[in-house]
């Protein structure tokens, strides 16, 4: 076990988890903050939302990775290192634009880098997919969820840090030359076999994922799966500030605790779902991290009763935050697990564009249910949504452990 945590592949899987964190939030909340510098209103800086559109609609393009393969480092590490190319292209440029006088040029740069950085998440997973055995899949999805944050971390974090020293412009191009490990890492790192029948037309490139993955038992109920699992987790994390704001916290101690001491629990339960997967298995680990979610979900509802106390807010966002990561990389192995080699990017990028519609559609009530029921009732009803998604695991064990994920 020991040897599978610390090979070459988990490595890799970690190091392109980290490359593939650090660009979401340069033009999230790192660009927010440069706007804000540069005097654009708030009704343009809230529009700038829409440039994260490809994020969601990365599953369009993702049958055309599927089908083609670059002339050079193979059929995954070549369209990689295309992507990264022009991820990278696209920070520098967004470096060189100038949101106080043309924000529509920055816009489009913007654009430019969710489209490559999306584009390389696509392959990322597909490229995690193949190059791990059915039974490292979960350990490497911990792995790779614990980079991706960190990458984060340092473009959110390390980002506006560095914007207090240097002006934003250079916090951007220094962002673009530590894309560049991701580089090394995709033209040192091995290309996966390619396997027996993969599509030869862009049309079954499209037409064939949704075939394959519809004509297997239980399908539509695995999909339904992947929706509610997190659900619960989702609804809670939506409301978070406002309740934090409304139990007395300062936004400095929010700051303090939520995003840097909580942050710490991230990597610490990454790692520690890696051993859990490889050790229990995957359909164990999805039963115990999920339980454990919504354990963490009712930890805020006992805050809410608790009121302010730093210690009692330290202890629920770093248990929240340790199973969150647990629960992510089980889900991320699930959802590998359930993808044909064939297409793998094409299958992956639509299921997990259905993993965000907890984020983007259920969750978008939570508000006026926070509002009406109360913090209390509210973080318990979040709790206990997560039953549903658990009832749904007892329909697939025997396929999992077909797969030998028992």
């Amino acid at each position: 076990m020991l040897a599978t945590l610390v090979s070459g592949r988990m490595l890799v899987a970690t190091i392109m988890g980290f490359a593939s964190g650090l660009p979401l939030l340069l033009t999230i909340s790192v660009l927010q903050a440069w706007m804000h510098e540069e005097g654009v209103d708030l009704g343009t800086i809230g529009l700038f939302v829409l440039v994260g559109l490809p994020y969601t609609f990365k599953f369009v393009w993702a049958p055309f990775l599927d089908r083609y393969t670059l002339p050079l480092l193979g059929r995954r590490r070549g369209w990689l290192l295309l992507a990264q190319l022009f991820l990278i292209g696209s920070i520098v440029f967004l470096a060189g634009s100038d949101p106080g006088v043309d924000p529509a040029m920055t816009a489009f740069a913007a654009l430019l880098l969710t489209f490559f950085s999306a584009t390389q998440d696509i392959v990322v997973d597909a490229y995690r997919r193949e190059s791990l055995a059915d039974d490292e899949q979960g350990s490497g999805a911990a792995l790779y969820f614990g980079g991706y944050r960190v990458g984060m971390l340092l473009a959110s974090g390390g980002g506006l840090i560095l914007a207090d020293f240097v002006p934003f412009p250079t916090v951007y191009l220094i962002m673009a030359a530590i894309m560049l490990i991701g580089v090394v890492t995709t033209i040192l790192a091995p290309e996966p076999p390619e396997p027996e029948g993969t599509p030869t037309t862009l049309a079954e490139a499209v037409i064939e994922p949704l075939v394959d993955y519809f004509k297997r038992h239980g399908a539509v109920l695995m999909l339904l799966f992947i929706v509610l699992y997190k659900v619960g987790d989702m609804m809670a994390s939506i409301m978070t500030t406002p309740f934090y704001l409304d139990m007395g916290f300062s936004k400095a101690e929010i700051g303090a605790i939520v995003k840097l001491f909580g942050f710490m629990a991230i990597p610490i339960g990454s790692v520690l779902g890696a051993v859990l997967i490889l050790r229990l298995g995957l359909y164990r680990s999805l039963w115990g991290f999920g339980i454990l979610q919504a354990v963490s979900t009712a930890g805020f509802a006992l805050l809410a009763q608790v009121g302010y106390s730093l210690a009692w807010l330290a202890a629920v966002i770093a248990f929240e935050n340790f199973t969150m990561a647990m629960g992510t990389a089980a889900l991320l192995a699930f959802m590998a697990n359930l993808t044909n080699k064939r297409f793998t990017a094409a299958q992956f990028a639509l299921l997990s564009a259905l993993s965000s519609v907890p984020r983007t559609i259920l969750a978008a009530p939570s508000g006026f249910m926070a509002d009406s029921m109360g913090w209390f009732y509210f973080f318990s009803f979040c709790a206990l949504v997560a039953i549903p998604g658990l009832l749904l695991l007892t329909r697939f064990r025997s396929w999992l452990e077909e797969e030998g994920n028992v």
